[in-house]
Parts: structure tokens; sequence; C-alpha cells
């Protein structure tokens, strides 16, 4: 089989063009809680603070659909699409362009970042539905991957973290060069710079960097920083921050770390674990949230980030808008979707223009 790499494919920046916008409907009762009633308000503000920069479509189920196309816009569209819950960026498609605008997806094995769901026979169908459904020729990738675990910056660079990629319940047969080789075969780089931690308490995806950095153009890195030495993410962040400057991209650069605050910690209520339904995932009151302003969405003329009314709020927008002057940055309060043990990075998955 043929891969990207040989192809002459490679995963875009998602500072690039994007023809639009995937997201999946929040369905499962066993993750949100009061029947996902909060949770799918607060996809349908991020749906449509999306939409005023570029095409959204929803995928939902056949039962959810007439309820998603109630609470979102005329504009944005709706599909039919048996899903298991609702994180796309892992569940679908990573796409990959030539230099002639051709478009192909590649997709990854799903196994629920490592059996933390079930079931999720239908998650590991979206991909391919939605390559189908679009027309365009699949590559069908023997490695589970999820798209919140990797990062890169559309010239040859990759970001990724060994907690994640190298824990034994996702491909534990495989070494990190291994790993590294089909990173690089798949996505068309050259370079892969491994961290070694996600964000504190992010246990549900293992410690995806999509939580902790994320490239806003090649060259520079957003960072998830904290000054507390005494809170247990001041020694991920600093780890992170040294590996980043201390390694040159693909093209020879030192990267440029900018430090993003990570707002006061932020912990789960007893009305919220009350909210739950029976059966539902254990939760208890007062556990830490991996809350995290990196978790942010790169549209074609705007960046729809998270929001906490925490007190950092305004300076993490800041920063952001300093990092992206061209687009204007949309703050959306989403913490519902934290509950879910995700953010707005994790509910989409932009498709290259």
């Amino acid at each position: 089989m043929s891969t990207p790499r040989a192809d002459g494919f490679r995963m875009s920046g998602e500072f690039e063009p994007h023809a639009g916008c995937w997201m999946a409907w929040p369905c499962r009762p066993d993750n949100w809680r009061n029947s996902g009633a909060p949770a799918q308000r607060a996809f349908a503000h991020v749906a449509t603070a999306i939409a005023e920069f570029e095409p959204v479509t929803v995928c939902t189920n056949r039962a959810d659909w007439p309820q998603a196309r109630a609470l979102l816009p005329a504009h944005i569209r709706a599909v039919e699409m048996a899903s298991d819950d609702s994180w796309l960026r892992d569940q679908g498609p990573t796409f990959v362009v030539n230099d002639f605008g051709d478009i192909r997806g590649i997709d990854w094995q799903f196994n629920a970042w490592g059996g933390m769901y079930a079931p999720h026979d239908q998650d590991a169908l979206i991909a391919q539905k939605i390559l189908e459904l679009e027309r365009l020729p699949r590559y069908a990738c023997e490695m589970v991957l999820e798209g919140g675990a990797i990062h890169v910056d559309g010239e040859g660079t990759c970001i990724t973290t060994e907690e994640c990629l190298l824990n034994p319940n996702r491909n534990p047969g495989l070494s990190q060069d291994q790993i590294e080789a089909v990173l690089c075969n798949y996505l068309n780089v050259e370079r892969v710079i491994w961290l070694k931690h996600g964000v504190y308490m992010d246990d549900d995806t293992s410690g995806h960097v999509d939580n902790l950095c994320c490239f806003a153009r090649p060259g520079v890195v957003a960072l998830l920083w904290t000054d507390d030495a005494a809170d247990p993410q001041y020694a991920r962040s600093h780890d992170a921050y040294a590996r980043l400057s201390e390694t040159q991209d693909a093209r020879g650069r030192r990267l440029q770390v900018v430090k993003v605050p990570m707002p006061t910690p932020l912990h789960l209520t007893a009305d919220e674990v009350a909210g739950l339904s029976p059966g539902a995932i254990a939760r208890r009151p007062g556990t830490r949230l991996a809350a995290s302003y990196i978790n942010f969405y790169i549209a074609n003329g705007g960046i729809v980030m998270p929001a906490f009314n925490a007190p950092e709020d305004a300076a993490a927008q800041r920063i952001i808008q300093s990092l992206f002057p061209e687009r204007r940055v949309i703050p959306v309060y989403s913490r519902e979707i934290l509950l879910g043990g995700g953010n707005i990075h994790c509910i989409t998955q932009q498709q290259p223009a």
C-alpha cells in the first residue's frame, strides 16, 4: 500500500486555508451530563462561531438530527452519520494535500483512546464515511492514532507526546522509532519533536499534544504555561519549553515558544457529577479538569478559543490575538465541553482547501 509521502501528499498546517470544518454532535449518555443538553448547546455555539469564517458540517446520529438541526443555524450543514460520540478530531480523517491542490485522507486505527469507552465501532468508521462523502481517496493506516495527538507546521515538523504515543494502550507492538517512521510516511514530515507529557489530568486522552501546545505558524509554537512551581503543570510545561527551545525544526529553525497562561485550576462540582446518568464513567467532585486555552480552532479568518470565566481569560485572548493578528479571536465559554474530556480543538477537524 502506498503512503502520502510516497505520493507527494503532506499534512498541512492548521493555519493554512480551509475548505471547511467537520464536527460531530454529542450523544453519549455516559459522558455528558443532563442527557447531553448543556454540551449540545456549547457545540452549537462553537459551530456558529466557526461558521462566521468557513463552512461547517455537523454529523449527527439519526435520532439526534432534528434536535441538532433546530439548534444550529440554517447555514451550517447537518448530515446523518452514525457515531458513538463527538470527538471528531480523533475519530475523523487527517486530511493531506499535494502541490496541485488535490486532497486525500488518512484513516487511522481508532481504539477509543486505549479502550477508554465502549462501544466505539461506529466512531472507527467515521473517517472512511467522511472521505467517501467527499469522494476523496483514503489511506488506511494500521497504526492507532488520534488527531489530537499530533500538530504539524506543514513544512516537515511534527510535535507529539511520549505520554500518548508511547502508551502501551495504543500500539504496544511498535517502538518509538517505528511510530516515528509511520508519522514521517503518513504526515510527510522529517522531524518529530517528542515532548514528555501533555497537560496534567488529561487522562482521557493520555496527554494529547493539542491541549499543551500548537504551531501558530512555522517556527512559532504556543505553549500552555504556569509560573507556579507548586502546580503539577509547572514541571510539564517547563520540560516542554526546554525541549522545544533546544530543538531545531525540519527547516533548521530554532523554535520561538510563546507562553500562554493556564487558567486558574478548575474542578468538577458536585452538581456536575449529579447530572451524569446511571452507569456513567466514574467521576468525583473536586477532580481537577485539564483546562487549557491552547485547545482552540484556527479558522480561515478567525480563532475560536475556549473561555472559562477565569481571571486569565482576557490575558490568554490578548496573547492568542498577538499570535494571529490577521484573524479575529472569538472566545466561547466551553466548560461543558471540558467536562466531557476535551475542548474546542478536540471536537473539530479542518478540511484543507
